[in-house]
């Protein structure tokens, strides 16, 4: 599964796209993961399954879902985000696909 993660500059969503990887490889589940800012996100999107949204854009939320035509879009929960909890967030991923 691909998952593209949305944050103001693309940055602090990079850490967890590494955890997403790591999890990933861990678990032996296919997923490609990629961070990018707001400002790039409609150059991608639809080569992704399913969009998540860094709690510091989340006011974003309605123009990312209705920029990304047929993506299903989250928002990531802010205390998963903030302390990493792939576990909890790779769940979101899968209540996202699953809409």
């Amino acid at each position: 599964m691909k998952v593209l993660l949305i944050c103001a500059n693309g940055l602090s969503t990079s850490i967890l796209m590494n955890k997403m990887e790591k999890w990933g490889k861990e678990k032996g589940v296919d997923l490609q993961v990629k961070a990018v800012p707001m400002s790039e996100y409609l150059n991608v999107y639809k080569d992704y399954d399913c969009i998540l949204i860094g709690p510091q854009i989340a006011y974003e939320y309605d123009e990312i879902k209705r920029g990304a035509i047929g993506v299903p879009v989250e928002k990531i929960n802010p205390m998963d985000y903030g302390i990493g909890n792939v576990d909890n967030i790779m769940k979101q991923v899968n209540n996202c696909l699953n809409k």
